[in-house]
């Protein structure tokens, strides 16, 4: 072999090596991390108990109202990321946030993460709590999920209110994302090791120390677990159902959306033309990003209450 060859081989297979060690240890390490910082998670709000497993919910406040609170997709721990708007609301509203399964402290499941599948087993978790006549409120995905919570239950869902919600037919609905590969870098712990430099991304001035230690910790946990990787598969044909679907026309319809989103340049007028398809759709558009609760609560929670006074029946 000529020497020049011979060079570039050893020069390969010493870069190979050094990779393999380095994947060796971050996997070792995501595993001795994972086991270990199980025990410094920290409980929160209730159990009930859906298809056999258990899901947790959070219930804050005792006003006269019930706001049903549902996560965007992927939200590692969805109580401590509305606890901000939670505080808000629950000054003269029962708050109910529901963490489905694989989110938060909520148990993971094998089962089928379709759109059809996560609105059956909330409304049990609503169900067992005696929940039966609330304002549905939605971040990003929970935009789609509330359609069909709203037609499947119209005589429970009073209104519909959605935070920069997803909806259908929106572009970029239709890719299809490299699971697979999300999940051998879960394995592999290059996930933790990507989240050690970027932080949990929570603003501390929002978000107290503690809070962000146990959202960084749940993060660890449910990013890329097998019930989230579950759910990212199935997101393009959660999608494709709700093609052509809408809202009933006599729900009333709220949607704080991003002004200027400048991945999609039609999100404001996609939101528009939802509220416009039924009886009373109001479109409040927010200068922020995708997660608008985190920075505009209050703001969020006062269009709420001034739109609730004037423009929703009261409940029976």
């Amino acid at each position: 072999m000529k020497k020049p060859v011979k060079r570039v081989l050893i020069a390969l297979a010493s870069v190979v090596a050094v990779i393999a060690v380095g994947l060796a240890t971050t996997t070792v390490g995501n595993a001795v991390a994972t086991a270990v910082e199980q025990d410094r998670i920290e409980p929160y709000g209730q159990k009930v108990t859906v298809d056999g497993h258990e899901m947790n919910v959070s219930i804050t406040g005792d006003g006269p109202e019930d706001i049903v609170l549902l996560p965007g997709f992927g939200t590692a721990s969805p109580v401590l990321d509305f606890e901000p708007l939670v505080a808000d609301l629950a000054k003269d509203h029962r708050v109910i946030v529901v963490e489905p399964f694989g989110y938060g402290l909520s148990d993971g499941t094998d089962r089928a993460r379709t759109t059809d599948n996560i609105v059956t087993e909330t409304h049990a978790a609503l169900q067992e709590l005696g929940v039966d006549d609330y304002v549905l409120m939605g971040h990003s995905i929970a935009g789609i999920y509330g359609i069909q919570f709203a037609n499947r239950y119209p005589d429970e869902v009073r209104a519909f209110v959605g935070i920069d919600s997803s909806v259908p037919g929106q572009p970029g609905s239709e890719t299809e994302l490299p699971v697979g590969l999300f999940g051998a870098a879960k394995n592999l712990g290059l996930v933790r090791l990507i989240a050690s430099f970027r932080g949990t991304g929570y603003d501390e001035s929002v978000y107290s120390e503690e809070a962000q230690e146990q959202i960084a910790l749940l993060t660890n946990r449910n990013t890329l677990s097998p019930t989230y990787l579950n759910a990212m598969s199935l997101l393009h044909a959660n999608f494709e159902d709700a093609l052509g679907t809408s809202f009933p026309e006599d729900l009333p319809l709220l949607l704080f959306v991003v002004a200027n989103n400048p991945t999609v340049p039609t999100w404001l007028e996609l939101h528009e033309e939802q509220a416009a398809a039924v009886a009373d759709g109001t479109v409040v558009p927010i200068d922020g990003e995708h997660y608008l609760h985190h920075a505009n609560a209050q703001q969020i929670a006062d269009e709420f209450r001034a739109w609730e006074r004037t423009r929703m029946p009261a409940a029976e």
